[in-house]
């Protein structure tokens, strides 16, 4: 019981931060779950991979809700991810654990230094409108995929960045963009975790009661927060999470 309520109120934090950086929670969940748990690195994304779905399929609905997402922009991301998610989940579940943990945190300090690069140049003002249809908006949808497929974060965590810098859209409506893609993506990495048993539920699931209690409160702090004051808390989110990785190497 007292593991429960220790799972859920991490859930319940993981929650929020999710729901902040329009990411489900799973790219904290995943080190958090190593470091304190000693998971190895496939057993904590797939155990995090068990709150990230219900916390993306929320956050989804409350950041179109208060954002509305269009369509037209969401389906090739969401389709193109799906299907790269469950070729990059099969390739994950076969890796060296410690291999995938090195991978991990590569991926992390090279997403971390281009949004800190990004932060100093120069840019056109932010728009609703996305630069680039549907033809660029399917090859993201198959990059972030296959990353989110090996990595277990459903790939919102690279196609935010790459929607508010190539394609010119502000961070919000980025966000809300990327939990589309990461709806499917996060599905999809969930079974195949699942079916290779690589997922600790009884750990995951008050996780994800947790997050679902708090993901909300995530969102709307999001949409509060000044454009600029939500890209750094983002990029110094991504640096810690990749020096939390690294002490455990």
């Amino acid at each position: 019981m007292i593991e429960w309520v220790m799972y859920i109120g991490l859930g319940a934090m993981l929650g929020t931060v999710g729901g902040l950086f329009g990411i489900g929670g799973g790219l904290i969940a995943i080190p958090a779950l190593g470091v304190l748990f000693g998971l190895d690195q496939q057993l904590a994304q797939g155990t995090a991979l068990v709150m990230v779905v219900p916390n993306v399929l929320l956050a989804l609905w409350r950041y179109h809700q208060r954002n509305r997402i269009e369509l037209r922009h969401a389906l090739p991301l969401a389709v193109c991810s799906f299907v790269f998610a469950w070729f990059g989940s099969i390739w994950a579940v076969g890796i060296d654990a410690q291999a995938m943990r090195m991978g991990f945190v590569a991926f992390l300090v090279v997403l971390a230094a281009w949004n800190v690069a990004r932060m100093f140049m120069r840019s056109a003002a932010p728009s609703p409108e996305l630069r680039y249809g549907w033809p660029w908006l399917a090859v993201l949808g198959s990059f972030s995929g296959s990353m989110g497929g090996l990595f277990g974060v459903g790939g919102a965590v690279v196609a935010t960045p790459v929607l508010t810098s190539l394609f010119g859209t502000t961070q919000v409506v980025a966000q809300g963009l990327s939990l589309a893609l990461a709806a499917p993506s996060t599905t999809v990495t969930l079974l195949t975790y699942g079916w290779h048993h690589t997922v600790d539920w009884h750990m995951g699931l008050p996780l994800a009661v947790g997050g679902l209690m708090s993901i909300s409160w995530g969102v709307k702090l999001a949409h509060a927060l000044p454009e600029k004051a939500l890209r750094s808390l983002f990029c110094g989110f991504l640096i810690v999470c990749a020096v939390m990785l690294a002490c455990k190497l």
